[in-house]
């Protein structure tokens, strides 16, 4: 399977131009699938007034581009019908939407939480005999939602900002290694809004190793793999001694 990260410097709050720029890569694309980072189209914004949608605008634009160009797609958009939105990354082949998985944790310490509900399950879905599992940016900090589903991928979308950018690489490597399975983190980069992200996109491999970066550039990270996550979950197989009866009782949320 070949896969393109596509590290971007989102045009802030412009859904068309950073549509067209995603069908352009999209179209030079010899991968299977491509991943966006978190609200691909619109940068991080609290704006849901001007970047939420509740007519299917941007799922329709990516089905289309999908099907035309014969590529699996996962991008980021926000969708709005009441109150607050819900952060979305939909995953789509052919036209058929293969996940749609909300943000589980909106990040409070940016306010997000004031303008984005939380969601409430997961989205995992299978493409080209991989199981996949999206997470998005902030979850990346929530270890417990990964233990849900023995995925062979997690793909983690991201706006994260150069701040952080320690613990951006950190816990992708925590999440593959304690997991025992592939990690990409798929970060935009650049001055966006009014905030500087560091990019560092990545694959990690399930024992912790960078096979892949993207450094800060702008542009796409292209990375070919076989399925082999089960050769190294029998190589140290740490997996099979989860005792999930104690952690069930031992709960403290």
């Amino acid at each position: 399977m070949r896969v393109d990260i596509c590290q971007t410097k989102i045009v802030w709050e412009n859904k068309s131009e950073n549509i067209s720029n995603a069908e352009r890569l999209i179209a030079e694309s010899s991968a299977d699938i491509l991943l966006f980072p978190e609200m691909s189209f619109t940068g991080f914004s609290m704006n849901t007034e001007l970047t939420g949608e509740n007519d299917g605008y941007t799922l329709h634009k990516m089905n289309t581009l999908s099907k035309k160009y014969g590529k699996a797609v996962g991008f980021g958009w926000v969708f709005k019908d009441g109150e607050k939105a819900e952060n979305h990354y939909t995953v789509t082949d052919g036209g058929e939407v293969l996940s749609d998985y909300v943000k589980i944790h909106p990040f409070s310490y940016g306010g997000e939480n004031k303008y984005f509900k939380g969601g409430d399950k997961l989205s995992p879905f299978e493409f080209m005999g991989f199981k996949f599992l999206p997470a998005i940016c902030y979850d990346l900090r929530f270890p417990e939602i990964f233990r849900a589903y023995e995925a062979d991928i997690i793909i983690v979308p991201a706006n994260w900002p150069e701040a952080r950018q320690e613990h951006w690489s950190t816990l992708l490597k925590a999440r593959a290694i304690e997991n025992r399975c592939y990690v990409m983190g798929i970060n935009c980069t650049g001055d966006i809004g009014d905030i500087r992200y560091g990019g560092g996109s990545a694959l990690i491999d399930p024992d912790g190793n960078m096979l892949a970066s993207a450094e800060n550039k702008e542009g796409t990270m292209t990375v070919d793999l076989e399925n082999d996550v089960t050769k190294y979950r029998e190589k140290f197989p740490a997996l099979g001694d989860k005792r999930r009866d104690v952690y069930i009782r031992l709960q403290p949320f």
